[in-house]
């Protein structure tokens, strides 16, 4: 078991009571890594304590990311939210933090050859 943060990164923001999380691989192999087990369920499964409704996912090839929205987890949005983080900018930090049973050095950048 790794955290998802050794293998991705992450943006997150607010949409009124929702909020978005965008998850980029770390390298292709990553990327394709994450489309096979980084599903909607997944990401809802770990939000379910927060009040997370049903969480959809969308994938962005060309970024090598997947967005997922996470419907009411910010209770309100910004200006009616009682939670400390009611734009949801951390969000994607604390997904971040997940466990996933991932191979080690998947997310490993490795060096170019040089071909001279």
């Amino acid at each position: 078991m790794i955290p998802l943060r050794d293998i991705a990164y992450a943006r997150s923001g607010d949409k009124g009571s929702s909020a978005n999380v965008a998850v980029f691989g770390r390298t292709a192999e990553a990327y394709t890594w994450l489309r096979t087990h980084l599903t909607a369920a997944v990401v809802e499964a770990y939000f379910k304590p927060l009040g997370v409704g049903e969480v959809v996912r969308y994938d962005v090839p060309n970024l090598e990311a997947l967005n997922f929205v996470l419907p009411g987890i910010l209770a309100g949005g910004g200006s009616r939210s009682l939670r400390i983080d009611a734009q949801g900018k951390t969000l994607g930090m604390a997904l971040l933090e997940m466990s996933v049973e991932a191979p080690v050095g998947l997310g490993t950048i490795r060096p170019t050859e040089s071909k001279g």
